[in-house]
């Protein structure tokens, strides 16, 4: 052994033996120095990010960084929106894209009001549902509805933005063009859609390069989607340099999409695969911009996305369904706590199946359901000693009473048990706040995984498939049935929380099913429970499942719980009578969410470890 090894073990032990004399465990000394790193009881794996001029927490790294990008290049929160929902098009094409769904919240800073936006498509006004297998509304050629997030993305710009789109867009359009390393997930969510997409070359050609599947990490490129973006750039530009202002400059990139040689290409490739949209199908979208649902909940003013969002009202009654326990008393981990919630978003669910669908077309009870006398009433089913039957739907003013009869009743459930099974979803989601303290949470979707599979003609795009059982219900009776022209629904909902005017959290999940059920949770952890961030997102979580559908009240519900409970907690949900059936530990929605300190000041935001988000911050 060498002089210099015999020296460092000398001190070395020297130093152990000194830390023993004076009571000091090396072992512990070590945990203290390095806590987060290294404690047994640490309640999160990932650190808080902290932001001083801006933050932005999204499912995917680059797409965060496209964000921040923006950001320190002088945009708003809004603007850096954009840009997040054109990378994930490219880094997470199974979940978002320019040809897919979503609702977005702003708070702007400025008037202390807060915004919904709805950028969501309809069926193809030629849709018979009823002419169709299940499997036709949820994949191929007969599937899909019109694009809302492209739409989406200009009216963002041009109502709270202060760039051009081709700004916004050019972190997207340069992984396009240049690839990025393809991640995990969605190497294998096209491995499960290869049979699909070997059915149309244009998918093929975007998602099997050289007809194989891509490897984990290499370089994966979209060039028919840059070449879209290019031409939306290149609409705006044009009508810049004729001297059009910047929202007619935004407008004729909108009209390029929908009314010009995109939408041409899309009915022309339609048309030639039998498929069922028009050109007057595009021409007809329009983003709505509207005032978001609200509730007061202890103090807190919270904000979600309206109907044809169902997740925004689900989200609200489940919080005000559960204000007169005493959550805080109860505590983490309390059996009877996590019983209270499951049976909150039974009562809330119930309702939700029954009456919300397309506002254009249906009359939703949304004050009604909302109101102090109806949750009263709604929150006397819930029982601290035994779990309830699947509840039939209450009667809140306003609602359809023959609809709400028949359906009661049972009646007119024509499609069969084969269609009665939702199809899952495949969602992202992103909260960014930016300098001057306006915030944006966002939640969009391509339905389920790559919308409907198809990519359209030399678009680039893939539409998402919301005629799917799922996004529609399977009962021809039903408001929420699959038809021309109407737009279906989604639980896409995310969440703004005020406090005295000024904000406290933001968050959005995606999960389909379980999209409201888990932000009902992060929330319940944060204003209820006194938890941070990162702790409130990484808490375990459960999600219940109904078979058939949350449709048909009697439907047998079980709970899926993430198996870092302990052996009492799934013991005590037992005993109250519910099935419980454990899930991975980290498995359940992927929260992106941004926390106000009240006390000082500070902001920090939160992303998800069950998927690839990340938070960065500056």
């Amino acid at each position: 052994m060498s002089l210099f090894i015999l020296r460092i073990f000398f001190v070395s032990s020297i130093v152990y033996m000194n830390l023993m004399f004076f009571g000091v465990n090396p072992i512990m000394a070590q945990e203290n120095a390095y806590p987060l790193q290294m404690s047994e009881g640490k309640t999160s794996h990932r650190p808080e990010v902290p932001g001083v001029n801006g933050l932005v927490t999204a499912g995917h790294p680059l797409a965060s960084m496209a964000g921040l990008r923006i950001l320190m290049a002088g945009g708003n929160a809004i603007d850096a929106s954009v840009a997040v929902l054109a990378t994930l098009n490219v880094v997470r094409p199974q979940m978002s894209g320019a040809g897919g769904n979503g609702f977005l919240t702003y708070f702007d800073k400025n008037s202390g009001d807060v915004h919904s936006l709805t950028a969501a498509g309809a069926a193809p006004k030629a849709l018979v549902a009823s002419e169709l297998e299940a499997e036709e509304l949820n994949k191929g050629i007969l599937a899909g509805v019109v694009p809302g997030l492209l739409g989406g993305w200009v009216s963002m710009l041009k109502a709270h933005g202060s760039m051009s789109l081709s700004e916004v867009l050019m972190p997207a359009l340069e992984y396009a063009e240049n690839g990025h390393p393809i991640e995990a997930s969605v190497v294998q969510a096209i491995e499960s859609q290869q049979d699909l997409f070997r059915s149309y070359p244009s998918s093929a050609r975007t998602f099997l390069p050289g007809n194989k599947i891509p490897k984990v990490g290499e370089l994966f490129r979209m060039p028919e989607l840059a070449s879209t973006f290019r031409k939306l750039m290149e609409a705006e530009q044009t009508a810049s340099d004729e001297g059009k202002s910047r929202g007619e400059a935004l407008d004729a990139a909108f009209d390029r999409f929908y009314s010009g040689d995109i939408a041409d290409e899309f009915t022309r490739f339609y048309a030639k695969e039998g498929g069922l949209f028009a050109k007057e199908d595009f021409k007809e979208f329009s983003p709505i911009w509207s005032k978001p649902l609200h509730v007061k909940y202890r103090g807190y003013d919270i904000y979600s996305s309206p109907p044809t969002s169902r997740g925004g009202l689900e989200v609200l009654m489940q919080m005000k369904l559960i204000e007169r326990f005493d959550i805080e008393a109860l505590g983490e981990g309390n059996p009877l706590l996590t019983h209270l919630m499951v049976e909150a978003i039974q009562v809330a669910k119930s309702d939700i199946y029954q009456y919300v669908a397309d506002p254009n077309l249906f009359s939703v009870p949304t004050e009604g359901m909302l109101s102090e006398n109806y949750i009263s009433l709604r929150s006397k089913l819930i029982s601290e000693d035994n779990s309830m039957t699947y509840p039939m739907a209450g009667r809140p003013d306003g609602h359809d009473k023959g609809s709400n009869e028949f359906w009661n009743a049972g009646k007119n459930l024509q499609l069969g048990s084969d269609r009665e099974v939702s199809h899952p979803g495949s969602t992202t989601s992103f909260s960014i706040m930016d300098k001057e303290g306006n915030i944006v949470a966002c939640t969009p979707t391509h339905g389920g995984a790559f919308g409907t599979g198809v990519v359209v003609g030399n678009t680039g795009i893939t539409f998402n498939n919301g005629t799917r059982i799922g996004s529609t219900s399977p009962y021809s009776g039903h408001v929420n049935y699959a038809r021309g022209g109407q737009v279906p629904i989604l639980n896409n909902s995310p969440v703004i929380v005020l406090k005295d005017g000024e904000f406290v959290l933001a968050l959005g999940t995606p999960g389909g099913e379980t999209i409201g059920q888990t932000q009902f949770q992060v929330l319940v952890n944060v204003l209820d429970l006194g938890m941070s961030v990162q702790e409130a997102i990484e808490a375990p979580r459960f999600s219940l499942f109904a078979r058939p559908n949350f449709y048909r009240a009697g439907s047998e519900i079980t709970m899926r719980i993430e198996d870092r409970i302990s052996i009492e907690h799934f013991q005590g949900l037992q005993k109250l009578g519910h099935n419980v059936e454990l899930a991975p530990s980290y498995s359940l929605g992927s929260i992106q969410a941004i926390l106000k300190n009240i006390s000082l000041g500070t902001f920090m935001a939160g992303a998800d470890p069950r998927r690839a988000a990340y938070a960065v911050g500056w």
